[in-house]
């Protein structure tokens, strides 16, 4: 086999992005259907978007293979296509499992270059500052996984912090890494300022670098089923346009396991690399006003906000303007049909919450989609609901058309508020402008294209007697969803 090389003529490096997570801690903005890892929280990019962006400025790493779910696989590749980023695969997932098997599911088809491939396993939802430090502790990272040894990256800790498990750093290797002589799960505050007062323990980042096959030798070794099913999943596995489907049955085979505990806790070959850099995995809001860009009074605000005789806050709003006054160290976060009001010192409680919210039918809805869902064609609001009518706004990408299909139990209304509409219902097609509507009958074959330059938006009143979402039946669809 002929190994892919880079630049500097050395295999690139095989960055695994893990992209299916639900984000919850980051209530209420983000949301089951549209978690953390696709939102601008620090910035004008997403969270991957900016990791993808990361990995496309180093020469040394190849094309990035994303590991997520079926709900999240049109967001990953609309968002990689957005910032200009080729993706190697979009691996998905047909069931959650944790971390261990699709590490090792992206992991087999990363060897398929080469027995010597390096992987680099990332979170898609990590800021981190690319900077002296952190080059070179990729350096040591790599000459370390050269070495045959399975790397994890131990972040320098600057506070007793008791959401992140933590790593105790062993004898120095050649490379510059570790061996690592324990990990600790998440400690108590008392404990974690004890570990750190040694100088030898570091947050674990849940990033990893190794030679694929060396990883995957020590997971058939320490974790057989995980190493069986994912192999089995792979074997099986299935083109769909983009995306690379795992084999369901098999896939469902593994036990859910974190790659911590299934492999980095149980072999002799791991090592840490100590790295002093500026990194946050944006797990709770704190965290969030930490990494963002804050007032003289050390205020975090986002969105339609005004704050007065405040310190030490943050304040987001998506929609709706809001006003807070004479507060300090709170998180205020308004999202369009939530608002979360709490200290912001005591942010990692809103999992909590989260929980709470769940387990009540009532409002179990606030925790699983956003006001405003997205779709790969655009996607729509819900403007009103009512016993047997709904009002929706719709919005649709220049040069995107929706499935072609029909309803059963509604039928529907178009006003075109903005841009051009092409419609065709049954077998005929016409073209709508601003201020004129379309009726769709129930049960009549249709589809809504945006043949223009610019977004295309529609109000859409639906009437029937049931209005849910699953009464669609597609005919022909573009995206695979026929």
């Amino acid at each position: 086999m002929t190994a892919i090389k880079n630049e500097d003529g050395q295999r690139p490096i095989v960055p695994v992005v893990l992209a299916g997570g639900t984000g919850t801690r980051l209530w209420p903005i983000s949301r089951t259907a549209r978690p953390k890892q696709f939102l601008a929280l620090t910035g004008e990019h997403s969270l991957l978007q900016e990791t993808l962006l990361r990995l496309s400025g180093d020469p040394r790493y190849g094309a990035p293979i994303i590991v997520t779910n079926e709900l999240y696989r049109f967001l990953v590749a609309e968002q990689a296509q957005e910032v200009g980023i080729d993706l190697a695969h979009i691996v998905l997932e047909p069931v959650a499992r944790n971390t261990a098997p699709a590490i090792v599911a992206a992991s087999l088809l990363a060897l398929a270059q080469t027995d010597e491939t390096l992987v680099h396993v990332l979170p898609s939802d990590h800021r981190i500052k690319v900077d002296d430090a952190y080059t070179k502790a990729l350096d040591i990272a790599q000459a370390a996984a050269t070495d045959g040894r399975l790397v994890t990256f131990g972040i320098k800790p600057f506070e007793p912090a008791t959401g992140f498990g933590y790593i105790e750093a062993g004898e120095a290797l050649a490379s510059g890494a570790h061996d690592v002589r324990r990990f600790v799960e998440k400690p108590n505050a008392e404990h974690a300022a004890e570990m750190i007062a040694t100088g030898s323990y570091y947050w674990n980042s849940g990033m990893f670098l190794f030679q694929a096959s060396a990883f995957l030798k020590e997971c058939q070794k320490l974790a057989p089923e995980v190493h069986a099913a994912a192999l089995d999943a792979v074997g099986k596995a299935v083109q769909d346009f983009d995306f690379h489907r795992l084999d369901a049955e098999a896939f469902a085979r593994s036990p859910g396991i974190s790659v911590d505990y299934a492999v980095f806790e149980k072999t002799a070959l791991a090592a840490v690399v100590p790295a002093p850099i500026d990194w946050s995995d944006l797990g709770s809001w704190d965290a969030v006003w930490k990494s963002g860009s804050r007032d003289a009074h050390d205020n975090m605000e986002v969105g339609h906000v005004t704050l007065n005789a405040m310190s030490g806050s943050l304040v987001i709003s998506e929609k709706h303007h809001v006003v807070v006054d004479g507060l300090d160290d709170v998180a205020v976060l308004a999202s369009e049909d939530a608002i979360y009001v709490g200290r912001l010192s005591a942010a990692q409680s809103v999992g909590e919450v989260v929980k709470r919210l769940k387990a009540d039918p009532a409002t179990r809805y606030l925790t699983e989609t956003h006001q405003t869902s997205y779709r790969p064609w655009g996607g729509y609001s819900s403007v009103l609901n009512g016993e047997r009518f709904q009002v929706k706004r719709l919005f649709v990408k220049p040069g995107k058309r929706l499935s072609l299909q029909k309803h059963f139990h509604r039928s529907e209304h178009w006003i075109v508020v903005r841009g051009t509409a092409e419609v065709q219902v049954g077998e005929e097609v016409v073209t709508l402008r601003e201020n004129e509507s379309i009726y769709i009958p129930q049960g009549a074959m249709h589809r809504l294209s945006n043949p223009g330059k610019i977004l295309l938006e529609l109000i859409e009143v639906q009437t029937g007697s049931y209005l849910g979402e699953d009464d669609i039946v597609r005919i022909e669809d573009e995206f695979g969803r026929a």
